[in-house]
């Protein structure tokens, strides 16, 4: 495996794209460029649920020391276009392969990427990771992508939609709304951090926020998330595939499905996913586990160049 990167603070800021997948459709990436070998693949990062690009840079700014790094947002949210159709498993792959195409990381058939998603990006990612074969050189699911959401969260699509919105009282202003995020843990709360966070929400004119991402695609996106078959996709993944996985519930179901998972891929002579563990940390690792992400993603891209 490649030496684990120091974080580079100092990068230069990304550069933005986006890159047509039809007309009235298309999708945006941050290029946060980076430092690679000939051969090496480079890296694709795709975020969660009502999040956008932008939640990456924690772990793109390392990465980039040592790799090309490519962060996207999904279709309906960041500055991607948000069309009316296409929120299904076959079209969010073929926005993936598109971002990776665009961006050059994927310029010749004889490259490969890595595939890297946090929570419903991580879904997407497997999806993509199948669609790509051999093309993919690693899969890294961070918390989430092993699990179906029905049975984790005890709900039925209905149910989980309307659990969605945020309290009004962290909605009332920019500064509420960024004071809760910041809450989450302090000690990891930067200009980066706050740059993210605003990247998800609109001011209105009266001052309060509201969600950047577009209401339909909120809504189709988390249907997609239901219809997703985790020992069914993650089984035909040909890559190296890795789990970082933040606190579980009181009866380990989390843990267990991650173990199903990976039983799936054996059964299908595969290698079992590796997992890693914190059980004391939240759902966006991005933020509070950067170094363990990038270890992972290196891990699985120093197995295929192995």
């Amino acid at each position: 495996m490649d030496a684990l990167p120091s974080p580079d603070p100092a990068a230069a800021e990304p550069d933005g794209f986006v890159v047509e997948i039809e007309p009235g459709d298309r999708i945006h990436f941050l290029d946060w460029g980076g430092d690679a070998e000939a051969g090496s693949p480079g890296v694709l990062l795709i975020h969660g649920l009502s999040n956008t690009a932008w939640s990456w840079t924690p772990v793109a700014r390392r990465l980039r020391t040592s790799r090309r790094v490519v962060a996207m947002d999904l279709r309906g949210h960041g500055l991607s276009d948000a069309p009316t159709e296409g929120y299904d498993a076959p079209t969010f792959a073929g926005d993936v392969l598109a971002a990776a195409e665009g961006s050059g990381l994927l310029a010749t058939t004889a490259d490969r990427v890595v595939l890297a998603g946090h929570g419903f990006g991580a879904i997407v990612a497997a999806w993509a990771a199948v669609d790509l074969g051999e093309r993919c050189a690693g899969l890294v699911l961070v918390d989430g992508g092993w699990e179906s959401l029905e049975v984790a969260s005890g709900m039925d699509v209905e149910e989980f939609l309307r659990g969605l919105e945020e309290p009004p009282e962290v909605m009332r202003s920019m500064t509420a709304f960024l004071a809760d995020r910041a809450a989450f843990d302090p000690s990891t709360w930067d200009a980066d951090q706050e740059r993210a966070a605003r990247a998800t929400v609109v001011e209105t004119h009266a001052g309060k926020v509201v969600s950047a991402t577009r209401p339909h695609a909120a809504e189709a996106s988390v249907r997609a998330m239901f219809r997703y078959d985790p020992l069914v996709t993650l089984a035909a993944v040909r890559a190296p595939v890795a789990a970082l996985a933040a606190a579980d519930d009181e009866t380990g179901s989390r843990a267990r499905a991650l173990a199903a998972a990976s039983g799936a891929r054996a059964s299908a002579g595969l290698g079992r996913i590796r997992v890693t563990t914190f059980g004391h940390d939240g759902h966006n690792l991005m933020r509070y586990r950067p170094e363990a992400i990038c270890a992972a993603i290196l891990s699985v891209a120093g197995d295929h160049a192995g």
